[in-house]
């Protein structure tokens, strides 16, 4: 496979993708009419199991393999190797193997105007059809049928593509300088891996809610929408409430954080409400602390009501007594697990806090927690409550948009690059959601980004 980032998360894309396809397919088969297909794979309920196998390869490998299995010595787009045997009675359904060249694609996709992955499912797609008996290369009736099987797979999926079976990629006609019908090595060069980029590059996203679920997990659709977003050249950045540690827990169980990931200790982003802000490498670019006299005041206040409470410092948490609700904190919600501090003055001469947490039940917040800080603090601190059963206080003025716009100052990125719609990009729904959440998180609170973002997006709807 390629060693190219692109094309790594394309591979985590179609491990999502490929059964969608072949479920399908497999059901399009049910009750079909189709009179030139293969019919020795028929009755698909019969298996407990199907497997098919995706390769993705360059253009020299699938080359030696037409070569070797084919005794065709050229490049091709997409090779389909079958393994069924009609008569052997096994639970399983072994399809067999589809090969494709992510270097031909790549050329066939800016060819086509669409992306790599579009152009990659399409060929996915075919390969598909082709292990179930479809062959457009037989009859121009066997041509239609396929591209019409192929057009109601793309269509039930949403997914784009252009030519499908009839688009079967012919690098000697596609390359008149080429030698002999090959692509040469500066060709290859000059559209390997090049296709559609998004105008803008940075999608900002929240958590709570957003990508994370109401069991505070990613959702596989949220997860493939981010791939696929970076797939196509967009950055995605954090700009969330919670704490960077809590961060890369959450996405880690969808293998998106870390070096490779989109949030790491090395990666940019907006943490605790806008109070933490990390530029480029990681570096912590701005930080702002909640008045100590505060801090000292409500950590009095849960030692003495015996109301739990959690301490927010960088990349650190911090109680004055163990409580389960601290600790569902940490095991729930992913923050840090919190180290007990009980006495106050060490805790204040340990750490510099930026917000502090209650932990409590939502009539008890609504009827006694609220009403006495948001008059305790009045003018030095602010009332939050973005859970039923949490309240914050955190330094007047906070807001994720303000922490967002000293970013984007950090970092030299204009509203465009971050509002601008991109055709084809935001059209399915896991990209229509991440879109408002970028709405949702910088338009109401970065001016400078409300009016073309809004204008960008009521455009889409309507």
């Amino acid at each position: 496979m390629p060693d190219d980032d692109e094309v790594l998360n394309i591979v985590e894309i179609l491990k999502l993708n490929v059964p969608m396809a072949m479920k399908i397919a497999l059901d399009g088969l049910v009750d079909s009419n189709y009179s030139t297909r293969d019919t020795s794979i028929s009755d698909v309920g019969k298996y407990d199991k199907v497997e098919v196998s995706v390769l993705l390869c360059n253009d020299n490998f699938i080359q030696n393999l037409s070569k070797e299995w084919r005794d065709e010595d050229c490049t091709t787009d997409m090779l389909s190797m079958s393994q069924h045997i009609p008569d052997l009675d096994v639970p399983i359904l072994m399809l067999g193997d589809i090969v494709i060249s992510v270097e031909t694609a790549a050329r066939q996709a800016e060819e086509k105007g669409v992306t790599l992955l579009d152009e990659v499912r399409v060929l996915v797609v075919r390969g598909i059809l082709h292990l179930l008996g479809f062959n457009h290369e037989t009859s121009d009736e066997a041509a239609m049928e396929m591209e019409k099987e192929e057009h109601l797979i793309l269509k039930s999926l949403r997914w784009k593509g252009k030519g499908l079976a009839k688009g079967a990629h012919d690098s000697s006609k596609l390359q008149p300088d080429s030698l002999d019908g090959q692509v040469t090595d500066s060709q290859k060069r000059a559209v390997t891996l090049r296709f559609y980029r998004p105008k803008f590059k940075y999608i900002f996203c929240d958590m709570d809610g957003t990508l994370l679920n109401s069991k505070s997990q990613i959702t596989a659709r949220n997860a493939e929408a981010l791939r696929e977003a970076r797939s196509r050249g967009v950055n995605i950045v954090i700009a969330t409430g919670k704490a960077r540690p809590a961060v890369i827990d959450a996405l880690s169980t969808a293998d998106l954080s870390g070096k490779t990931g989109i949030v790491s200790e090395s990666s940019p982003g907006v943490f605790l409400q806008g109070l933490l802000v990390y530029g480029s490498e990681g570096r912590q670019i701005y930080k702002r602390n909640l008045d100590q006299e505060v801090c000292r005041e409500a950590l009095l206040y849960s030692l003495e009501h015996k109301i739990p409470l959690v301490a927010f410092s960088q990349d650190h948490c911090y109680s004055m007594f163990d409580h389960p609700l601290v600790d569902s904190l940490h095991y729930i919600y992913h923050e840090p697990k919190a180290k007990i501090v009980p006495s106050v003055d060490q805790l204040l001469g340990t750490a510099e806090i930026q917000k502090v947490l209650f932990l409590e039940t939502p009539e008890g917040i609504l009827s006694a927690l609220r009403p006495y800080w948001a008059k305790a603090i009045e003018g030095r601190a602010h009332v939050v409550q973005a859970q039923p059963d949490m309240l914050e206080l955190v330094p007047p003025a906070t807001s994720k948009g303000n922490g967002v716009q000293i970013l984007l100052n950090h970092l030299s990125i204009s509203p465009d690059e971050c509002a601008e719609w991109v055709p084809g990009i935001l059209e399915d729904f896991s990209f229509l959601e991440l879109n408002q959440l970028t709405l949702s998180v910088l338009a109401r609170k970065v001016p400078t980004l409300h009016r073309s973002m809004k204008e960008t997006y009521n455009s889409k709807l309507h």
